[in-house]
């Protein structure tokens, strides 16, 4: 059995994502729209579990590494985030399914987040490249992927249904390996 995978700094803790700690994400995700970029729902607390479930089911498969979002400065369960659509062996991982409290966002939690996550794709687990793959629509989420530093690969034309039944167009960001290095002293110097 493989260790769990837990990252933090003084300021965000990610921890597996089990069905004995997601009901500590009830209140967090029943907040109207937070997904709504998203093909998933979270808003009930069957829906939130149903979630956790088919992540879970991935992760068995070895294409998902779901984790539970915890903000240290305010000792909550902020949000989940997850490595999905793990390609093992052209080294390729994507950073998604992140979604974290209104009361979170803009505070900074979401680098601290994503600084951790890349350091440990690209450091420990030998990924080549990082990927992020987002609605067309979402701004705020398209903004704070290029704050980091990804590249706008391209567009994905009408390629995924959402549960209103609109077709969505997704855009792909990458980060790759040799890109890290100056990535993560800019990040780092954010972080402070």
């Amino acid at each position: 059995m493989t260790t769990p995978i837990i990252l933090e700094d003084k300021r965000v803790r990610l921890e597996p994502l089990t069905m004995e700690n997601a009901p500590a994400l009830t209140g967090v995700a029943s907040q109207p729209g937070l997904v709504a970029y998203s093909p998933s729902d979270i808003e009930s607390p069957e829906a939130l579990m149903r979630y956790v479930g088919k992540a879970l089911e991935l992760q068995r498969k070895k294409s998902c590494i779901p984790f539970l979002v915890y903000d240290k400065n305010s000792r909550t369960a902020a949000g989940s985030t997850r490595y999905m659509n793990i390609d093992w062996h052209n080294k390729v991982v994507e950073i998604g399914s992140t979604w974290i409290g209104r009361e979170f966002q803009g505070t900074g939690l979401n680098t601290h987040m994503k600084y951790q996550m890349l350091r440990h794709a690209f450091e420990e687990m030998g990924f080549e490249k990082v990927e992020f793959r987002i609605d067309e629509r979402n701004q705020r989420s398209r903004m704070a992927v290029e704050k980091l530093g990804a590249t706008l690969e391209g567009i994905l034309r009408k390629n995924v249904y959402l549960l209103d039944g609109y077709k969505r167009n997704t855009c792909c960001y990458g980060i790759l390996l040799e890109e890290w290095p100056n990535l993560k002293q800019t990040l780092k110097l954010r972080l402070r």
